[in-house]
């Protein structure tokens, strides 16, 4: 073999060495991507795909599924009507953020008679209500209510932190006029280094058998830190059932704070 050969196969060898390393480099770069939970493959510390792990969402087997305790229509007036959904959260630190709800009303032979529909959140752990105001019913009477929600929930884990921080507390719950023109007046309190926005806050009236009497709610626009605000819920009619029991729940977004 001349050394002329010999100098072009080194040049060869060089050429494919070079090649063969850039394109290890390109595949490594291709493949060797770093794990997102947004790209649709399970990868990292995932436990399914995007979710669990570093992930926000969690994934469907580390959650249950909420259980719906009760639902009602309550009478405001003739021919109108509250409903409400009783529910309860049993995840501790995960929430919905967004979620589509159905009520179904029927008569007392279970004739449907209407419905309504809304997007809601859900809260972390525990029980919450499910409110719709004003549901116009005509002649017809809801005997029969159904609630459920119309989509898989997906579940957002919480800031522990964040949940324990940003509770609301209730304070001088009073129910006056309860003979002709029901008021009930209470406190909330922000003690929070953080404001909360959107808060609804839901009454929930029960006689001494612990049957839900009426309901209602009320929205603060924002609740800011470390503040009280004066909250009175109002009902047009006297209730038929002495109130032994009331039961108040603020709820607001957790996803809403800053």
């Amino acid at each position: 073999m001349t050394w002329a050969l010999k100098r072009q196969i080194f040049y060869i060898f060089i050429l494919l060495l070079l090649v063969s390393i850039f394109g290890f480099l390109v595949l490594r770069s291709y493949f060797d991507v770093e794990p997102t939970c947004t790209d649709n493959k399970q990868n990292g510390s995932e436990l399914g795909v995007d979710c669990g792990g570093a992930c926000v969402r969690a994934c469907t087997f580390q959650v249950e599924d909420v259980s719906v305790l009760w639902a009602r229509a309550f009478r405001v007036i003739p021919g109108r009507y509250n409903a409400l959904a009783y529910v309860d959260n049993h995840n501790k630190n995960t929430a919905v953020r967004k979620i589509n709800y159905k009520f179904r009303f029927a008569d007392k032979n279970n004739v449907y008679i209407g419905k309504r529909e809304g997007t809601t959140f859900i809260p972390p752990f525990g029980k919450f209500a499910i409110f719709e105001p004003a549901i116009e019913m005509g002649h017809s009477v809801p005997i029969y209510t159904t609630f459920e929600f119309r989509q898989v929930p997906e579940w957002i884990s919480a800031s522990e932190e964040k949940i324990n921080q940003g509770k609301i507390f209730i304070s001088d719950v009073v129910l006056s006029n309860e003979d002709t023109s029901p008021v009930l007046s209470l406190v909330v309190e922000n003690n929070a280094l953080f404001s909360i926005p959107d808060v609804y806050v839901v009454a929930i009236l029960y006689d001494e058998d612990k049957n839900a009497v009426s309901v209602s709610r009320t929205y603060v626009e924002e609740l800011n830190k470390e503040e009280k605000k004066n909250i009175v819920f109002t009902w047009p009619e006297a209730f038929t059932t002495k109130v032994i029991t009331k039961e108040i729940i603020p709820m607001y977004n957790i996803f809403d704070l800053k």
